[in-house]
Parts: C-alpha cells; sequence; structure tokens
C-alpha cells in the first residue's frame, strides 16, 4: 500500500458543487481505499491505496461524477511530491503564522516552462510574487488571493492544464497527515 493526497478542485466553492467530507471519505473507503483522513472542505484527502496515481486520479473522478452527478478533477500526488512541494517553496523569509494565508501553491496537472510561466507576469500586482516550481507554481500576494487577478481559472485557461490551489498552511497539513499514515504502517 502506498500513501497518496488526492486534491479536489472547486468542490464546496461558493456553494457550487458541494461534497460533504462524511461523504467523501465514505466514497474513497467503497473504492477499496485504506486509512482515508480528509482536511478542511475543499477536498484535501490522505489515505492509502496499492493503485497507482493514474489509475487512482480516474477511478476517483469517475466515482465522484457517479455518485454526486457532475465533474471534480483530482490531482494526485506523491507524499515526496509534496515534501519536495513544500521544502522548495521559495519564501522562506516570512512567517508561516502571519503570512501562511498568502503563500499559494497551485499545483498542476504537467509541467510547464519558463515561457509559459512568464505569461502569466502581466496578471501580477506590483507587490505579488510569482515562482516556478516543480509541478507547482508559488504565488505570494500580500493583499490575500482573492484580491490578486491570478485566479486559478486564468491559470487553468493560459497554460491549458488543470490546476488547484492550497495555501501553505493547508500543505504543510497535509505533509502531517501524510507522515503520521507513514509512521502508522
Amino acid at each position: 500500500m502506498n500513501t497518496y493526497i488526492s486534491l479536489l478542485r472547486g468542490i464546496n466553492v461558493s456553494g457550487q458543487k458541494k461534497i460533504k467530507m462524511a461523504e467523501l471519505t465514505s466514497l474513497y473507503q467503497s473504492l477499496n481505499f485504506e486509512n482515508v483522513s480528509t482536511y478542511i472542505q475543499s477536498g484535501n484527502v490522505v489515505f492509502e491505496s496499492s493503485l497507482d496515481d493514474k489509475e487512482l486520479k480516474t477511478t476517483i473522478e469517475t466515482a465522484i461524477e457517479q455518485q454526486f452527478q457532475f465533474v471534480v478533477p483530482v490531482l494526485m500526488l506523491t507524499p515526496t511530491q509534496l515534501v519536495n512541494a513544500a521544502e522548495n517553496q521559495p519564501f522562506t523569509t516570512l512567517d508561516i503564522e502571519q503570512e501562511g494565508s498568502k503563500i499559494i501553491f497551485f499545483f498542476l496537472s504537467k509541467t510547464i516552462s519558463v515561457q509559459q510561466e512568464n505569461s502569466l507576469q502581466p496578471y501580477l500586482t506590483n507587490s505579488e510574487q510569482l515562482v516556478l516550481g516543480n509541478g507547482v507554481i508559488y504565488l505570494y500576494c500580500p493583499n490575500g488571493l482573492g484580491k490578486s487577478k491570478l485566479t486559478n481559472k486564468l491559470i487553468e485557461t493560459k497554460l491549458k492544464l488543470t490546476s488547484t490551489a492550497r495555501n501553505i498552511k493547508t500543505v504543510n497539513k497535509l505533509l502531517l497527515l501524510a507522515k503520521a499514515k507513514a509512521k502508522a504502517k
């Protein structure tokens, strides 16, 4: 059994695509996934499975569509990918307690080029900072993500991929959940 983190794109936002975490946990358990844990209402699930990440993505997306009658893109991460994303975040001088909700990780469904990253630069305000990582774009938005022009939808449209955003506090909590599962083995 391997530990995985699935990030659901766009659920429970402004009353759209509502999924209760208890229902999501039950769904994952019905798919024979083990040690299922969810974190907050935005569709973060840490679990164990013997399937590979591509099979998992398809299985989860199909099951969600069948049960809830809407399409939800799913991004799959391994604990190693999540650790790498967290360890390589460039805003290391910022206080996570104070600024954590302003440090955003956009997890991407595919790798992008520096040229693609540069296409996003015109959407930044003077105070925002954008850095390309491996499978992730890091954004520091001191005025909050809600005031940024660089939205998840814009990233998906400009880069022609699937993306989902999580702040650094959520990423760190998911890391703790994944590490706890690894220790329990």
